[in-house]
């Protein structure tokens, strides 16, 4: 199936999406702020560069969006019908990756917790900050 964009669209269209600083990670950051976190962004010691990290805790916290990490039987995930090979192959290689950096961090001694952005879409969110703190400070 041909794309119904030209490649300037696409190309424009994919520059937008950023790796940092995302709606679902701003709200993270803004809700467990409000709750007396105090925290670090996306420390370059920590392989994958972690969303959140929480020294005085020992946790880093990523915030992964559905599509580009591939979750699995979520209704934000579909493969796109143009160059379903290509974009398998990546969002493989990006959960690749997600479990290459989690293992090391862990193996340096830190928790890691990771959140989709359908846990924390519309009216799940309040649960969601809840058990997000919950998971924090059980590890005290």
């Amino acid at each position: 199936m041909a794309d119904v964009h030209t490649k300037a669209v696409r190309s424009y269209n994919m520059s937008r999406i950023r790796s940092k600083d995302t709606r679902p990670e701003i709200a993270v950051r803004k809700a467990i702020f409000a709750q007396g976190f105090r925290f670090r962004l996306h420390d370059i010691k920590l392989p994958g560069k972690p969303d959140i990290v929480l020294k005085k805790y020992n946790i880093v916290i990523f915030i992964n969006g559905c599509f580009w990490h591939g979750h699995e039987s979520c209704k934000y995930f579909v493969v796109p019908k143009t160059r379903p090979e290509w974009w398998i192959q990546k969002i493989n290689r990006n959960k690749e990756l997600d479990a290459i950096n989690a293992e090391k961090i862990k193996n340096i001694g830190w928790k890691v917790i990771t959140i989709h952005e359908c846990e924390i879409k519309g009216d799940k969110f309040d649960q969601a900050i809840k058990n997000l703190v919950a998971r924090i400070l059980a590890k005290q």
